[in-house]
């Protein structure tokens, strides 16, 4: 091997370097020879910064007129739909060698923005999230800018005080007057599983170093609605689904096992309904449960003075979750798990007191290096978004949206009353307002088995024709032994009256033959 090549894990210059040992530091680094280390040149950056300068500048005038100004306009389709094969040919999914250059990138960007549902549309009402928040969405791009991650202060000074800021403030309106502890976590599902952990183990501390071999059978107790995380974290756990009592339940008991839990529901995922907190209170400090509150959906009512008796009796629960992605808007993913207690359970529950994260004689208060709360390692800051937001419209703004949805929702609820062809399937105690479309072909036939038969077929055919339209977006399901219904949810500020009444216009112009 010549003296001017390189072997691995050998460090060269290239060039005469006879002449000085170092630059120095003053001196341009272009003019420095190339250093090579295992054949690859070190001097300077790879990045081009100009360059990814450039791309930007071009890239956020397409996010801003595609996929904020257009995907918010109700001119606009929801969607264009297209199926998987189709959208695999359209959009060149392929990975290769080498890259492409910036004009192909920048319609990549175009088309991955155009055929892709636009939840910030006003009649995008298909999930428990919709609407665009303009606030929040610079919030996300500040923290998707700066990239950092909530585990310790020194990396996220500024995202772990507005995170402590936004929790003390939730913890007060849920009714905590002492104060409680939280983490923002990534979904609601993980609030649940958060919580089903942290009842364990301030039941039975060993689990944590003893593992589940140490405990007896556990069992715990929640709704007939309740979401299907609570099942997926008695799995993931290893407390079992069969452990998972639903109330009301059959009255058979089994031996030797431990009742730990009480979970209930403040906003069901279908139906909207809340479960009765008070009593359920009752019940679990007469026997010492721990309580847990999965307010994801139902939460949002507790800014509103005029709403918040939906979730009476939560100040009573020892956890809550919350999401402020869904009602208030604070964009996708915006999920707080709150506990009532103040002896560092949380803490307690999940350290691993990793030494080089959390080292303990650090220059600062490492109190508020609080990622050893959490399950996760790297955590996104998804309290910014939502503490932004907050500070532009304030406590009352919140309170507003929430008191106008279900004000458009008692609208619609009262408008399907009159509308021949349509049938709520229960007064909405939420934004969920459920219904039936019964088309002209079955308005004389009797209620019976045959008759909601044919009516379980419609909504499927409805829905996939507004898809394909791309008019509009409403989710449909069977519950229990009822045959699908559509399912509106209604969140925005951007709905409006006329878009009700568009909603249902649209739905008999699809399905009226039928």
């Amino acid at each position: 091997m010549g003296s001017g090549e390189s072997r691995p894990g050998k460090v060269s210059l290239c060039g005469d370097t006879s002449s000085k040992a170092s630059e120095s530091p003053a001196e341009p680094k272009g003019k420095r020879p190339p250093v090579l280390v295992d054949g690859v040149t070190l001097n300077g950056p790879t990045l081009d910064i100009r360059e990814a300068e450039s791309f930007l500048r071009e890239a956020m005038p397409i996010v801003m007129e595609e996929a904020v100004w257009k995907a918010t306009d109700v001119k606009e389709k929801v969607c264009e739909w297209r199926s998987p094969e189709q959208l695999k040919d359209l959009l060149d999914l392929e990975l290769r060698e080498g890259g492409e250059a910036h004009p192909q990138i920048l319609q990549r960007c175009r088309d991955a923005i155009r055929y892709s549902v636009k939840t910030g549309h006003p009649l995008f009402f298909n999930q428990l999230y919709a609407g665009m928040d303009p606030y929040s969405l610079v919030g996300r791009f500040i923290t998707e800018a700066i990239n950092p991650s909530l585990y310790t202060y020194e990396v996220a000074p500024v995202f772990l005080l507005t995170e402590e800021a936004v929790l003390k403030k939730m913890i007060e309106i849920i009714g905590w007057q002492d104060g409680g502890d939280g983490i923002f976590s990534p979904g609601g599902s993980v609030s649940n599983m958060y919580a089903v952990n942290v009842a364990r183990y301030h039941h039975c501390p060993d689990v944590k170093v003893l593992g589940l071999s140490a405990l007896p059978r556990l069992v715990m107790f929640t709704s007939q609605e309740c979401h299907y995380s609570v099942s997926k974290a008695a799995a993931f756990l290893g407390i079992g689904t069969n452990n998972v009592y639903v109330i009301p339940s059959d009255k058979r008991y089994a031996g030797y096992s431990l009742p730990f839990m009480v979970n209930a529901t403040a906003g069901t995922t279908v139906l909207g309904a809340f479960d009765p907190l008070e009593e359920i209170a009752d019940i679990c400090e007469r026997h010492n449960l721990w309580m847990h509150v999965d307010a994801c959906w139902g939460g949002g009512a507790l800014m509103s003075k005029k709403h918040r008796y939906l979730l009476q009796g939560i100040h009573r629960a020892n956890s809550v979750a919350w999401n402020p992605h869904k009602m208030l808007m604070a964009g996708l993913q915006c999920c707080a798990f709150m506990v009532r207690d103040k002896t560092n359970l949380l803490q307690r529950c999940h350290s691993a007191q990793a030494s080089y994260l959390f080292q303990q004689d650090k220059f600062y208060d490492v109190s508020y290096d609080t990622g050893d709360k959490s399950i996760q390692c790297s955590r996104k800051p998804d309290a910014f978004k939502f503490w932004l937001m907050w500070k532009a419209i304030g406590t009352k703004g919140l309170e507003e949206r929430v008191d106008r949805a279900l004000a458009m929702a008692r609208y619609l609820a009262e408008e399907i009353k009159k509308r021949d062809g349509f049938r709520l399937v229960m007064e909405p105690e939420y934004t969920n307002v459920c219904f039936w479309y019964i088309p002209p072909s079955l308005r004389d036939t009797a209620d019976g088995p045959e008759f909601w038969r044919k009516v379980h077929a419609v909504a499927p055919v409805v829905k996939e024709r507004m898809m394909k339209k791309g008019s509009m977006m409403v989710g449909y399901q069977p519950h229990g032994d009822k045959a699908n219904f559509f399912r509106q949810i209604i969140i925005s500020p951007q709905v409006s009256r006329e878009d009700m009444d568009f909603l249902l216009d649209q739905i008999h112009s699809l399905g009226m033959d039928l």
